[in-house]
């Protein structure tokens, strides 16, 4: 029989001679009866491989088929009742939820990019702070008012047959 030491053991599993020497600690491995230092290499490759194959919970060995089922049947569950929601108008995807905010955004955005050449003509002629505040702030209103209209606007730039805005 042939012994060998721990350099050649670190060598044979690919691991550091410090990490052979910590899985001797763990008892993991062990070295041969009464020889500091020297491993039979058959029990020691065994007992290393028996300790990964412990450690992984992904091998074919560990998997307990009915949780495995249990788990699929719930993302079946889920994907089911996602779809009835979409169905029902309670969820919207992703893709119409961006399509709404895009649109509201960007009507948000001219209306407001618009105030100044609009009101520019009126405003010039006006003297009084208090006619000009409250002609920019109904301006200014009106453009927000828009904006909180999210209903209104989910429908018309969504999926069109939702009524509800939820998200």
């Amino acid at each position: 029989m042939k012994l060998y030491n721990v350099k050649a053991i670190a060598r044979i599993l690919d691991l550091t001679e410090r990490r052979v020497r910590q899985l001797k600690d763990q008892n993991i491995i062990e070295e041969y009866k009464g020889m500091a230092g020297l491993y039979d290499l058959t029990p020691t490759v065994h007992r290393y491989v028996n300790y990964l194959r412990k450690r992984n919970p992904e091998s074919e060995e560990n998997i307990d088929y009915n949780t495995e089922r249990a788990k699929l049947i719930r993302a079946k569950r889920r994907d089911v009742e996602f779809d009835l929601g979409v169905k029902e108008g309670s969820l919207h995807t992703s893709a119409d939820v961006e399509a709404v905010m895009v649109n509201m955004l960007m009507t948000f955005k001219s209306r407001l990019m618009s105030i100044p050449s609009k009101l520019s003509p009126v405003l010039s002629k006006k003297t009084d702070k208090a006619e000009i505040h409250r002609i920019l702030k109904d301006s200014v209103d009106e453009a927000l008012n828009e904006l909180a209209d999210f209903d209104k606007l989910f429908n018309e730039g969504g999926t069109g047959g939702n009524e509800s805005g939820n998200v």
